[in-house]
């Protein structure tokens, strides 16, 4: 018989663990999270390539209650944000009620119990009244669609799937992509390799990263005035929400951001040619705007080339592009980012009356507050459409998240067998709200990870993070069908504070 709990968190990244802390917070211990994996760490864990960093400030990509004094630099790396998650699955009233190892398939809504059945890739099933998917939008590599892909006779990977074991030093180098993980990698591996070439599609808008390396004497003040470090975080959020309204629509914001980006570009690369191939052509903010010290000055060494000429195929040899020239290569590793468009996939997620949430989702991903899709009842997704920032931190976004769904999970647990499912017409107002706001955003005006076949813009939130703070701070029972609810135990409204 399959095990039942009172709520089903899937991933255990810091969406799945923003989830499971905000229950314990609030006394609610009657919950699991199913993670694949044998460890916590989310895209942290899987992403190894060299170099790996966040491009958000430590003291900001942390969650507020749980600060670490102890970062050894402002943009930390990989491996001590994996670490920073794994110390917090592994504390006591947590790591018992996280289960390693559980690839969750398939989950379907079973109307006539009001539960949620979630099956495993090893026949299992776990059953519970609230569905939390955590997988994110960064989960699943994404591949470019370029013809004899499989042909290519050397050895090939994609960033996100490093393959440490193969020996680089020496090897002629091709790399797809120039998106964030790829500025991060390429001056690392550019030393040992004998050539490397970019393929570029489109020039990303690169920023000075203000970097830099906290030391014992930072480590010691942050201990004994914790206020310093929140002041910080304060800094990176003020200056985060600035930025989105430059995104959003304020000219002069962005004008000032796109003069420091150009700036740079012409202070690190001397060559006109590469400049140019280097240079945008699109509004900044349109595409996520990176930050770097180090990019520019690898692409300028003798034994990098830049190619903007579209791929036509990949041979056997290497890769050919648009202008009949084949660049032979040893390595080719796809720098190519993530299937952000396939929320949730590859689990097959069914709701009322068997609805598939592929088939709701195939114009593009949608949600009330980027939570609730009609038709799925006492399933709240995080880090889901249109919750994505373009600039500031998404860990304070999945603390929002975690406060609305723990709000609907106690008016639940008021009300046993009683069901939650969003309201259409709710969740329609809203979603063309958000899609009249992006209309007139940067990320309208180019092809991006950040929209989907459809040209539907379904990653990016369009107001600044205090807002969905904001809209997220007040559950609202009237916005949902509320079946089996009695009059005396039923609320209209929660606070999420």
């Amino acid at each position: 018989m399959a095990d039942t709990v009172s709520v089903a968190i899937v991933g255990a990244g810091f969406a799945g663990l923003a989830m499971a802390n905000e229950l314990l917070r609030a006394g609610i211990s009657d919950f699991v999270i199913l993670e694949k994996a044998d460890r916590a760490g989310g895209v942290w864990r899987e992403n190894t390539y060299p170099g790996a960093a966040c491009d958000v400030p430590s003291p900001y990509y942390s969650f507020s209650y749980a600060p670490k004094p102890d970062w050894t630099r402002r943009y930390a790396g990989q491996a001590q944000i994996e670490s920073y998650l794994t110390d917090i699955a592994s504390r006591p009233d947590l790591r018992n009620r996280i289960r390693y190892g559980v690839d969750v398939t398939a989950a379907r809504f079973e109307e006539s119990e009001g539960l949620w059945v979630l099956s495993t890739a090893d026949g299992g099933s776990v059953r519970a009244r609230v569905f939390v998917p955590a997988t994110g939008q960064l989960s699943r590599p994404a591949w470019p669609d370029i013809a004899g892909r499989e042909r290519f006779e050397g050895t090939s990977f994609h960033s996100a799937q490093w393959r440490h074991e193969v020996d680089l030093r020496g090897r002629r180098v091709a790399v797809i992509g120039a998106g964030a993980s790829v500025i991060q990698f390429v001056p690392r591996i550019r030393p040992q390799v004998a050539q490397l070439t970019l393929f570029q599609r489109s020039a990303p808008y690169i920023l000075p990263k203000p970097d830099g390396e906290y030391r014992s004497i930072h480590h010691s003040a942050f201990r004994r005035l914790p206020l310093l470090q929140k002041l910080e975080r304060g800094l990176w959020w003020t200056l985060g929400e600035v930025w989105t309204l430059g995104i959003t629509g304020n000219r002069r914001i962005s004008a000032a951001v796109e003069a420091a980006a150009r700036w740079q570009l012409r202070r690190q690369v001397a060559s006109a040619a590469l400049r140019e191939k280097l240079t945008p052509d699109y509004p900044i903010g349109c595409k996520r705007v990176l930050f770097a010290n180090d990019y520019y000055p690898a692409l300028a060494e003798p034994n990098v080339e830049v190619v903007t000429e579209r791929i036509a195929e990949i041979t056997a040899g290497g890769i050919r592009t648009a202008d009949g020239v084949e660049h032979v290569v040893d390595v080719i590793i796809y720098g190519t980012g993530f299937a952000t468009q396939e929320f949730l996939g590859p689990m097959a997620v069914r709701g009322r009356v068997g609805r598939e949430l592929g088939a709701a989702w195939a114009e593009g991903a949608r949600a009330h507050l980027g939570m609730t899709v009609p038709g799925f009842p006492n399933m709240f997704v995080m880090y889901g459409p249109n919750t994505n920032l373009g600039t500031g931190s998404i860990i304070y976004v999945l603390e929002c998240q975690a406060r609305y769904i723990r709000r609907a999970v106690e008016v639940l647990a008021r009300n046993p067998g009683g069901v939650l499912e969003i309201r259409a017409e709710v969740e329609q107002r809203y979603d063309e709200e958000i899609q009249r706001r992006l209309g007139g955003s940067a990320w309208s005006g180019c092809v991006s990870w950040y929209k989907s076949a459809s040209g539907r813009i379904s990653s990016n939130w369009p107001g600044l993070v205090s807002e969905y703070s904001r809209r997220t701070a007040l559950f609202s029972l009237a916005d949902f069908h509320a079946s089996a609810f009695s009059r005396e135990s039923g609320i209209t409204e929660a606070t999420s504070s």
